[in-house]
Formats: C-alpha cells, structure tokens, sequence
C-alpha cells in the first residue's frame, strides 16, 4: 500500500539514463539507485524537473517505477511527478505511477492554458481525489509560469490527499516561512530548486529536499549536521558545494551537467540527453572540470572525501 504520511529528508530527483543511441539505460538506472540508497537517501523521486520527464514517453515512465521500485525495495518512499497539462492528463499519470509503486505524486499546476486562481485549487483536489494518492504541490513559477500563494497553499493544505508542497517560488526560504505559518499542523514544506538554499529553507520551515542526485553523499552530512547542532560544520560543507549546486541550474543545461557528474563518479554510462535538453558547451564543461577538481568528485570511491 502507498505510504500516505508527508516525505521529509533528503529525496533526490533521479535522473533518466539513456544510452549514447537515445534508448533508455536500465543498468544504469538500477546503479543510480543504488548509489542514492548507499550514500543516505531518505527516498527517491521520478520525473521531476532534473529527470528529463518532459522526454519520457508513458511506456517508459512504468519502466523506470518498476525498476526503481525492485531495486529499492518496499520500505524507500518513492515520489512521482506529473506534469500533465490538464486535469485528465494529469490524473492519467497519477493513476499510472500509482500502479507502478509510486507513494507520493509530486504535481505540477496546468500551465500552457494559465489558469486562474480557484482553478489550480479545483484542479489538485480533483487530482487528489481520482488518483487517491497522497499529492505533494510543486509550486515553480519560474518554470509554468502559474503562481500559487501561500493562502491557497493552506487551502490546499486542507483538502483530503494534499499533504506537502515542494516550493521552488525564490525567494524559497521567504516563501516557506509564509506557508508555514499559514498552513495546518503535519502539512509537509520542502525545498527544490537544486538545495541551493538548503540552510535557511529548514531555518523557515522545510522538512525536506529535493534536489539532483550527483551530490547526494555531500548533502547527507549537511542534513546531518544541521540535526546534531553543528551548524558551522553544516554551513562549511555546503558552502563548497554551491557552485556545482549553480552549474547545476544552468537554463537549458542542467540535465547535461547532472549526468556527466554522475559518469565522471562511475554511476551512469553516458551523460547521453535529449532534445530539448542541450549538451554541454566547452565554457560550462571546463567550469565543471574544475569544480569538480576542487571537491575531489571525479569517482565513487572519493564519496566520502
């Protein structure tokens, strides 16, 4: 049965592995878990923004759920995107990542028609309900353009199967504190946007982030840090991650980046995207060069160094 209490802690986004040819590397997507699993994370999340899965066709979203859910078993939370631009869209994903193993649906606002206010309430608790899956609101107007306020946040906050929202709305740590405030008791907060404010989103209010998955045995011990009271050691560590947390963000290039990171590390085969996605350009693969140098993030035996 799908877990229905909120997620929190670490949950990288995975990425999607392909070949060099195009096709879907399923090898690889059973090592990137795997490595998540062993490096400290609390679950794991599919066709979010760092997974490719505007390029995803339906027959290899259940692929990937399937072996991602074989591969790390019953007891890892497991979160799904949907990103369907209207509700029976959106509800025909949520259904088929529930079938497939999915625990949580992590839920984009429709966005090409933008609309207005009420219908983005109409449209989660429609989801929420045809889908009877826990829902988690991804709130990113920088990508759809829709923009959701903390008060319909609470609102939804309210609605039976809404239990989290994901804010991606920079500024996240202001935003956060907003809906903190406003929402009710167990309503879950939690960062995205590549943790690249990870320290003051759990100061307002996050539970949890979700962020790429090259780094995730760099982040487990800031999370760790922050839990034990050792903030400076905390804001140490992730200081010497933000630029590979910024390369990691770079407009049309990000999905490159992550996975050459993780076939530097061994984790992957090929850094292989696809269209829309862009390879990486010589400038951002010298500035990746070099950060990765400085962090000794070239091979999985150095995770711990």
């Amino acid at each position: 049965m799908p877990r229905t209490h909120p997620p929190t802690g670490l949950i990288p986004i995975l990425a999607t592995p392909f070949t060099e040819s195009g096709a879907l590397d399923l090898p690889s997507l059973r090592s990137l878990v795997e490595f998540q699993l062993a490096e400290g994370a609390d679950g794991l999340a599919v066709f979010g923004m760092a997974s490719e899965g505007f390029a995803l066709t339906a027959d290899e979203r259940g692929e990937i759920l399937r072996e991602v859910r074989a591969v790390a078993g019953d007891d890892v939370p497991l979160i799904a995107g949907v990103n369907g631009t209207g509700t029976a869209v959106a509800v025909e994903q949520g259904r088929q990542a529930v079938t497939g193993g999915a625990d949580q649906l992590m839920v984009l606002p429709p966005f090409l028609a933008k609309p207005s206010r009420q219908q983005v309430i109409d449209f989660y608790g429609e989801v929420a309900a045809a889908t009877g899956a826990s829902v988690m609101i991804q709130d990113a107007p920088g990508v759809t353009g829709v923009p959701i306020d903390a008060t319909a946040i609470a609102t939804l906050a309210t609605v039976p199967g809404i239990t989290s929202v994901k804010v991606e709305a920079p500024p996240t740590p202001l935003k956060m504190a907003a809906v903190a405030a406003v929402a009710p008791e167990g309503f879950a907060v939690l960062g995205g946007q590549n943790a690249l404010a990870l320290i003051e989103e759990y100061d307002n209010g996050s539970v949890g982030t979700m962020p790429a998955c090259e780094f995730t045995d760099r982040l487990r011990p800031v999370l760790d840090d922050l839990a034990a009271g050792r903030r400076g050691e905390a804001r140490a560590a992730f200081a010497r991650l933000l630029p590979l947390i910024h390369l990691g963000m770079r407009p049309g290039q990000a999905w490159a980046v992550h996975k050459e990171v993780l076939r530097r590390r061994g984790v992957i085969a090929s850094a292989a995207v696809r269209l829309p996605a862009q390879d990486l350009d010589p400038l951002t693969a010298r500035a990746l060069d070099e950060i990765l140098d400085e962090l000794r993030l070239t091979g999985r035996e150095q995770a711990a160094a």
